[in-house]
C-alpha cells in the first residue's frame, strides 16, 4: 500500500501513541485559536465543569485551564497520553482541578446535564462530526456549549487528489455551511464559526513534526512501519502545502437549548 492511499488509521496505535507523545500538538491549532474560541463562551464560573474530549497530551487544555477557573477533565483513549497530561497539570500546579482519565468519547463518564462546557480540538471526526454532537448534547446543562475544531472543506468543488485524499483520512468530511446546519439540527445554536489560520499547520503542527520525525526514525531504525508513517506524515504536509485553499481546520461553537 503506497503513502499516497493509506490512512492514518492503518498504522499501529501503539506506534501512532509512541511518536505523538514527544509533540505537545496533536494536531493543528495553536494557543491563540483556543484563546479566541473561548472568547465566544460567556457565563464560566469557578463551578463550571468542562470537558476536553479527545484531549491528548492536553497542550490546549493547559492554555483552557490559565484562562477559566472551573474543573476541567480531560479524556482520552491513550494511556501515555494522559500520563503526559497529568504530569502537565502537575508541574503548572493545576492538578487540584485538571485530570486526565483514560476514556472513549463514545463512553463518556459524565451524568446527564452535568457540564457547562464541552471543548474538542482536531478529535471529533473519531466518533463522526454529526454523531458527536448528538451523543455528547445529553451531558450539557442548558444553556452550556461545545467548541469543536474539525477538518471541513472551503469550496463545492477541488480537485481529485485532494477530494480523494481526505475522503479516505475523513470520511464524513463536509463543507462549513452543511456542518453548522448539522450543529442547528443537533439542537443547539451556532455561536461562532471561524477558519484556523494556515500557522496552525505549519508552525504549530508539522514544523514541531520535522524534530519528532527524526527522533522516532532514529528509535524505529529499520521498522518499515515506523517508516511508513514518517512518509505518510510527510506527504500529509506536501498534500497541505499544494491545496490548503480548499481545505483546512474551522472551529464550531455553539449553545444547547431545549427541544
Amino acid at each position: 500500500m503506497s503513502n499516497e492511499n493509506k490512512t492514518i488509521h492503518e498504522f499501529e496505535l501503539n506506534l501512532i501513541c509512541d511518536f505523538f507523545s514527544t509533540t505537545k500538538r496533536q494536531g493543528p491549532g495553536s494557543p491563540e485559536v483556543t484563546l479566541k474560541a473561548l472568547s465566544f463562551i460567556d457565563n464560566l464560573t469557578d463551578k463550571s465543569l468542562i470537558a476536553d474530549i479527545g484531549c491528548g497530551t492536553g497542550g490546549q487544555t493547559m492554555t483552557l485551564a490559565e484562562h477559566v477557573k472551573g474543573k476541567i477533565t480531560g479524556l482520552d483513549l491513550f494511556p501515555k497520553f494522559i500520563d503526559i497530561f497529568n504530569d502537565n497539570a502537575e508541574q503548572l500546579n493545576i492538578h487540584d482541578r485538571v485530570k486526565g482519565i483514560v476514556r472513549s468519547m463514545d463512553n463518556l463518564p459524565f451524568q446527564d446535564e452535568e457540564l457547562d462546557l464541552i471543548w474538542s480540538e482536531g478529535a471529533i471526526y473519531n466518533i463522526g462530526f454529526e454523531q458527536g454532537l448528538n451523543e455528547w448534547r445529553k451531558f450539557l446543562k442548558t444553556g452550556g456549549y461545545i467548541a469543536v475544531s474539525d477538518v471541513s472543506w472551503f469550496t463545492e468543488k477541488r480537485p481529485a487528489e485532494i477530494d480523494n485524499y481526505c475522503m479516505e483520512q475523513f470520511p464524513e468530511m463536509d463543507t462549513i455551511p452543511t456542518k453548522v446546519a448539522l450543529i442547528q439540527k443537533a439542537g443547539y445554536i451556532p455561536v461562532a464559526t471561524f477558519t484556523l489560520p494556515t500557522t496552525c499547520w505549519t508552525e504549530h503542527y508539522f514544523a514541531p513534526l520535522t524534530r519528532a520525525q527524526e527522533l522516532f526514525l532514529d528509535k524505529y531504525a529499520g521498522n518499515k512501519i515506523a517508516e511508513e508513517f514518517v512518509a505518510f506524515q510527510r506527504y500529509d504536509a506536501e498534500i497541505y502545502h499544494k491545496y490548503k485553499e480548499f481545505y483546512g481546520y474551522v472551529f464550531f461553537i455553539a449553545k444547547k437549548i431545549e427541544q
